[in-house]
């Protein structure tokens, strides 16, 4: 199957079929216009830079919104409330943590999460083989918790997610910043489009950076 990033938090999980997570429209934020294409669309909270499901075309879009736990259209999905900050959504409302399996790995996006998970969520989660994380510092996680988080869950794969790129118009962080302390043989800056395959899932865990 295939990864392929549209800047932000959007991605592209595609096998047979294409999920979509948290599609923008690119002109209000500041990059590129994503060309989106889908089965399913997963959107993890009602912010204007993640919720623009009319960019993704197709003949029969599934948007999820809520946190449910279904198959839709072959694709294992379940949903997890959680917090788009540190006081219980008092702040920034609700957001939903998206665990799914396809290809015989499993794949999750946290959104953005504002606030660390608890054990037993945690444990609900994994295990994980991809995971999309936010870095950026502000509005989401911070750093510390970013990393102490990706420890917990411990994926194979960590993808870092919504942080600062050339012309982005929001004020976060770089994605040095979460770097930093990484060991750099396990850092991979990749393409913007991945193939991967269960059997390539590297046995120690590493952190792709994808590219525009």
């Amino acid at each position: 199957m295939w990864i392929r990033w549209h800047g932000h938090s959007c991605f592209e999980l595609r096998d047979s079929t294409t999920v979509i997570t948290d599609p923008h429209d690119g002109k209000s934020i500041g990059i590129l216009v994503p060309n989106l294409k889908g089965d399913i669309v997963l959107i993890s909270h009602d912010h204007f830079d993640h919720n623009c499901a009319r960019m993704v075309k197709g003949p029969d879009v599934s948007v999820i919104r809520d946190p449910v736990m279904t198959v839709e259209k072959g694709v294992r999905i379940q949903g997890f409330e959680t917090y788009h900050d540190t006081d219980s959504g008092s702040k920034r409302g609700k957001n939903t943590v998206w665990r799914l399996e396809m290809d015989s790995m499993s794949f999750c996006h946290l959104g953005d999460l504002g606030h660390m998970l608890s054990d037993d969520l945690v444990q609900q989660i994994a295990p994980v083989d991809v995971l999309f994380i936010p870095v950026g510092n502000i509005f989401t996680l911070d750093i510390q918790s970013a990393k102490k988080l990706t420890s917990a869950i411990d994926p194979r794969i960590v993808v870092p997610m919504h942080y600062r790129i050339g012309g982005l118009s929001l004020s976060i962080r770089p994605v040095n910043d979460f770097l930093s302390g990484f060991p750099e043989q396990k850092v991979a800056k990749v393409g913007n489009e991945v193939e991967i395959k269960r059997e390539d899932l590297p046995s120690d865990q590493e952190v792709w950076v994808f590219s525009m």
